[in-house]
């Protein structure tokens, strides 16, 4: 059975959208899934499935959110080859000294030319954005809100990004 990860959006930021991880736990064991972990508070899962498309998973997995939490809630769900592909293949490794300090903004589905083309994440940032198969790396350097926000804004664009430091994303590889 393959191995997966879900990355919920938007969770455990402020009062809204509060999601206990031992609540996530048992959520994801109810729908099916088996040797389910969470890392950290931010809605992080590493879980056991069905050989699935990940959209599927996702989509099964706000639909029980939305049923047993009464959030709405977006998640993206990569499979263990797609996270590795992800930490593998950082551009901007080199010049990374803060693991904190750099975000991933994973994107679910792919942005296309004309997406890509309206709004232009390397136009944005182009010293520290690059573009991976399915996300944005941005290198912070004096941090993440002094960064420009590069990930592709939900209101306009039929795209959900959440984004994770370089840390998070390293360690959920070490957790597969």
């Amino acid at each position: 059975m393959p191995r997966y990860v879900a990355l919920l959006r938007g969770i455990n930021l402020g009062k809204a959208k509060r999601v206990a991880m031992a609540d996530l736990r048992e959520l994801l064991g109810a729908v099916g899934y088996t040797d389910v972990r969470t890392h950290l508070n931010s809605g992080n899962a590493l879980f056991t499935g069905g050989d699935a498309d990940p959209a599927e998973h996702a989509a099964r997995i706000e639909a029980a959110i939305t049923e047993r939490l009464g959030l709405d809630v977006r998640c993206v769900v990569l499979t263990a080859d797609d996270l590795r592909t992800i930490v593998d293949g950082n551009p901007l490794a080199d010049v990374v000294t803060n693991g904190s300090r750099m975000m991933v903004h994973v994107l679910e589905p792919v942005p296309g030319p004309a997406l890509l083309a309206e709004h232009d994440p390397i136009a944005l940032d182009p010293e520290n954005a690059r573009l991976g198969e399915r996300v944005i790396y941005q290198w912070c350097p004096d941090g993440l809100m002094a960064a420009p926000p590069v990930g592709f804004p939900e209101k306009r664009f039929p795209i959900t990004a959440t984004a994770r430091n370089w840390n998070t994303m390293t360690r959920l590889v070490e957790l597969l």
